[in-house]
């Protein structure tokens, strides 16, 4: 862009999307409506993980020693600031490799832009960011695609590899498998807050600890043999991250609301109306699935299904792993994973239950 096309004042990122990070997502109920008119298609044998179960990501066999790992995110901006923006993308669109268990071997990057609106440097400092985090992730940003958009749009192609025999999908959870989450809710409590200047340079500055911090202990989760299922929760909120494991499992899923960890302040913004429309969106599309407790307060039902951008892991284990599982997040740097409930038995119409105590 030459100096002459430049913009002459420039809008915050924020003003720009009409829902930031994976708050974006189309609501369940919608997307389900869609997926419904999709055409069969013959699956090659190869194939390992497609769309049956709406999984993190796909898993395609190469040999009997590696797995490829092939999943894509973007969204508009949740922040104003162009390079965390650029990180928080990256890190949320590489979090589904590690979920499927596999580890990242490089990226391409995805890039909508409104190039009369934003200038050449406040592009190119979202993507040093989405960069930075692939190099935090020892891979390349080995290309990419750009278009003129209306909306500024950011994320990844990422790819990775895993052993065909530690592929973890979000469909494999067994009776009496505890469930354990490995970063705080609040991400979308947050961003509400944000866009309402409501939030201060300390809620801020946990927004954006959580929201790039790699998802990196997938890999070593998925080699332990008692962790049945991996999923990560983003757009669709805990509680429908949990349901999408009920499903798959075709298992009731119990969640103990008192031991599910929250980040710092995002309750009391809750109740000051920090919420985002992607919550109701998602009660909307699930909520008939889960039994909630008398006297459940609108806050907390809100952080239940506040959709999470870059949120944590979301593992099965049997009760004899736990330590095996606490000692990997720890070694991680994930210094408080929390069991925040348990699989049930087998049901041909799977639900989710809240118990607060």
């Amino acid at each position: 862009m030459s100096t002459a096309q430049q913009p002459a004042t420039e809008p915050l990122l924020t003003t720009l999307s009409h829902g930031g990070g994976c708050g974006c997502k189309i609501a369940p109920g919608v997307l389900s409506d869609i997926l419904k008119g999709m055409p069969a298609m013959p699956m090659p044998r190869e194939l390992m993980v497609g769309i049956e179960t709406a999984d993190d990501a796909a898993v395609y066999r190469l040999n009997d020693e590696q797995a490829l790992v092939a999943t894509t995110d973007f969204f508009m901006p949740i922040v104003d600031d162009p390079y965390d923006f650029g990180r928080i993308a990256a890190t949320n669109a590489l979090s589904d490799v590690y979920a499927m268990g596999g580890r990242p071997i490089m990226a391409l990057a995805l890039v909508g832009m409104p190039i009369n609106v934003l200038s050449v440097a406040t592009i190119g400092r979202i993507l040093e960011g989405g960069a930075s985090v692939c190099r935090d992730a020892g891979i390349p940003v080995a290309g990419g695609h750009t278009i003129d958009s209306v909306e500024a749009i950011y994320g990844l192609v990422a790819m990775g590899l895993v052993h065909p025999e530690q592929v973890r999908r979000n469909a494999d959870a067994r009776p009496g498998d505890l469930l354990v989450l490995g970063k705080p809710l609040g991400v979308g409590i947050l961003s509400a807050a944000l866009k309402k200047g409501m939030l201060d340079d300390a809620g801020y500055a946990r927004m954006i600890a959580t929201t790039t911090k790699l998802n990196t202990p997938g890999p070593d989760l998925a080699a332990l043999p008692g962790v049945h299922a991996i999923t990560d929760v983003t757009g669709f909120g805990l509680a429908g991250h949990v349901l999408e494991l009920a499903r798959g499992a075709g298992c009731d899923l119990h969640i103990d609301w008192a031991q599910v960890p929250l980040l710092d302040g995002v309750r009391a913004l809750a109740v000051a109306g920090c919420v985002t429309g992607a919550s109701g969106r998602n009660w909307g599309g699930y909520g008939n699935e889960v039994l909630l407790p008398e006297g459940f307060a609108a806050e907390d039902r809100a952080l239940l299904t506040d959709p999470q951008t870059s949120g944590g892991l979301l593992v099965t284990c049997e009760p004899s792993s736990l330590e095996a599982v606490c000692a990997v997040f720890d070694r991680h740097g994930f210094s408080a994973p929390a069991v925040i409930g348990e699989v049930g038995g087998k049901r041909d119409a799977p639900r989710l239950s809240v118990r607060q105590r």
